[in-house]
């Protein structure tokens, strides 16, 4: 992996479950992708199920915690490109064209990212051809962060 930018970046936006951000920290490390939390958050950094869940790779993760969707936003550098994953979507995550540097943004497990939030940015939906409410946060912020990298790298 190579360029001025880190591959990617992952936000979790009002994450609930320390599990599953430890497993999204997990797939950041392998990739070389940076996490960023935005807070309120539903645990603390320092529970046991998340140390559990994301085991000795938080050593390989650059992560940003920001205490509001403001304080994120007023850090973003001028070029930034966030994309939005909802169930609302209508653009599938394959078509989105990603780049070395973009911004992976996913909402909470109970609510999903608020429409005030999904209505200023380009919004990217995973398929679910087999029906259900929503993919787990860490499952579908993996798919979508593998996606992006392989985009932008060719695997």
């Amino acid at each position: 992996m190579s360029g001025p930018f880190p591959l990617l970046h992952v936000v979790l936006f009002e994450p609930e479950k320390a599990g599953n951000v430890g497993n999204v920290a997990r797939t950041c490390s392998v990739l070389g992708a940076e996490l960023h939390l935005i807070r309120p958050f539903g645990f603390h950094l320092h529970d046991r199920e998340f140390r559990r869940a994301v085991m000795d790779y938080m050593e390989g993760v650059r992560l940003h915690e920001h205490v509001s969707w403001t304080a994120f936003q007023e850090g973003l550098p001028g070029e930034a490109r966030v994309w939005a994953f909802s169930t609302h979507a209508t653009k599938v995550h394959t078509r989105a064209g990603f780049r070395r540097g973009d911004y992976l943004l996913f909402g909470p497990e109970s609510r999903g990212l608020p429409v005030w939030l999904r209505e200023g940015l380009p919004t990217l939906k995973l398929p679910q051809p087999g029906g259900g409410r929503s993919l787990n946060l860490a499952v579908a912020a993996g798919i979508a962060t593998f996606e992006a990298g392989r985009q932008i790298e060719g695997w």
